[in-house]
């Protein structure tokens, strides 16, 4: 006999919390009115009448069965805000189903419900069809009695039965089990629920039960616990992640965020003329692992300064500890006094030789302050803007590729006179996105109008508000990293 609660169709997809809260409303409701029929049936049963167990029987295993179907809606909508939430397990939200797999194959034998009786005065048994057809066993091959029943069980289930069949038939105890059956080469879940049948003195004469199929509910249960699991490990896996990532930005980063300014030197004959330096990082608001983009500012042994900007594919520590390779190996050539062009040339070998294969793009710019000489070179990055006089212009970038694209490239290097009061400020593209349209770098063109802005700011961290002001509140869908060095007037 087909199971009333199972339809025809596949179920609806509940992928909101008001489609589910609308679900476990309405199962509560017809739960109620099956345990309405229940209860009228209360005085009635131990009533010989097989026709009146049935009917008891049935609405035992519909109230089982919606109790089953609404603890997976609670888990389903307890689940919901987590998995539609900010944070994404590695491989994106497809990687992980939206609900639980709740509806059955049109075409799988699932969900069967049969009946059985054992008389223990004549040692019969009687099934029914359905029944036969649960074990998958023909009816000319006879039902199985109580001695039979156990070798068709898994072995370490067969205990649980011998269990449940003794304190029925001994104590008077109503059946309500669970046990797995070996059915040819596949396992099958089976819900037992019975109770022994009294003869006129009070003896139990018969034992009567139905069984339900119930594998492909405890798989949906195991799938349901199993997506919460992993979706946990996920979880845990991405906060790890995120903790190790920022870590390590701010190991090496220079420590100056936001208002703070550049510590400076004191001010002795091969110091004077250093700039003004203030910086910010903004993270993306799209994702919640960390960015590769980077900001610097060194102070060479010469007493010239090395600013620098990039930023590199992907996100997380893997992005990170790519940028703290290449950050590092910068420090380190710039101190021997290598011109910017080479330095690009370096970081580009040394990136595609990388055992972790990435794109970058950078600026670096080496600053004189004896001669206000601005000396940069560029590999696929935003051109420094240069602020003076009221007005903004970015600088004509010298030749140059993504860092990772091409192996043994040459690098251009440009030269800028800088004069006193000039403002410059780099960035990477996260800030201001370039338009593949002519004529709609609008974000570029406000930067540039808050040229007399900046003119009036006392400090390289006044602009760096400035800045922040208008880029810093907005969704952004890469990290993005601003710096501003401006020459003493």
């Amino acid at each position: 006999m087909p199971s009333p609660l199972h339809a025809d169709r596949p179920t609806a997809r509940a992928s909101e919390p008001g489609t589910v809260d609308a679900l476990i409303s309405q199962t509560r409701r017809l739960r109620g009115g099956v345990d309405a029929v229940r209860r009228g049936t209360v005085g009635e049963e131990l009533s010989e009448d097989p026709q009146l167990r049935w009917q008891r029987a049935l609405c035992d295993l519909a109230v089982h069965h919606l109790d089953n179907l609404g603890e997976h809606l609670d888990q389903l909508r307890a689940g919901l805000p987590e998995l539609t939430g900010d944070e994404e397990p590695p491989g994106g939200p497809a990687a992980l189903p939206l609900e639980p797999p709740l509806a059955q194959p049109a075409d799988a034998p699932l969900g069967r419900v049969g009946s059985a009786e054992w008389n223990l005065l004549s040692d019969e048994a009687t099934w029914s069809a359905e029944l036969f057809e649960l074990f998958g066993r023909r009816p000319e091959d006879g039902a199985l009695t109580l001695d039979e029943l156990p070798s068709w069980l898994l072995e370490e289930d067969r205990g649980l039965l011998t269990a449940m069949v003794t304190d029925c038939l001994v104590d008077g105890k109503p059946i309500d089990g669970e046990f797995r059956i070996v059915r040819g080469d596949e396992l099958r879940t089976v819900h037992m629920m019975g109770e022994p049948v009294l003869d006129a003195d009070g003896a139990t004469a018969s034992m009567w039960a139905v069984l339900r199929d119930v594998s492909e509910e405890r798989r949906s249960r195991r799938a349901v616990h199993e997506t919460g699991s992993s979706l946990q490990r996920h979880r845990e896996i991405a906060r790890t992640e995120r903790r190790l990532a920022v870590e390590l930005q701010e190991a090496v980063l220079p420590p100056w965020r936001g208002s703070l300014r550049f510590p400076q030197a004191a001010e002795t004959e091969g110091t004077r003329g250093a700039l003004d330096l203030a910086a910010h990082y903004l993270p993306s608001s799209s994702s919640a692992l960390i960015g590769g983009d980077w900001f610097d500012a060194l102070q060479l042994p010469d007493g010239r300064t090395l600013l620098s900007v990039g930023g590199l594919t992907g996100h997380g520590v893997t992005a990170t500890s790519t940028m703290a390779m290449l950050l590092g190996a910068l420090r380190g050539m710039a101190v021997t006094g290598a011109e910017p062009g080479p330095l690009m040339g370096w970081l580009n070998h040394l990136l595609d030789a990388s055992a972790q294969p990435a794109l970058g793009s950078a600026v670096c710019c080496r600053y004189d302050p004896a001669t206000r000489v601005l000396s940069w070179s560029q590999a696929g990055h935003p051109a420094p803007l240069l602020f003076r006089s009221g007005r903004g212009r970015a600088l004509q970038p010298p030749e140059g590729v993504l860092l990772g694209a091409v192996p043994d490239v040459t690098y251009a290097q440009a030269e800028e006179q800088l004069e006193p009061g000039d403002l410059l400020l780099l960035h990477t593209e996260g800030l201001v996105p370039h338009s593949a349209e002519p004529g709609l770098d609008t974000d570029l063109e406000r930067l540039l109008g808050y040229a007399p802005r900046f003119a009036a700011a006392r400090s390289a961290q006044e602009c760096v508000r400035t800045v922040l002001e208008e880029f810093g509140g907005r969704d952004r869908e890469d990290d993005a990293c601003v710096l501003v060095a401006r020459v003493p007037s």
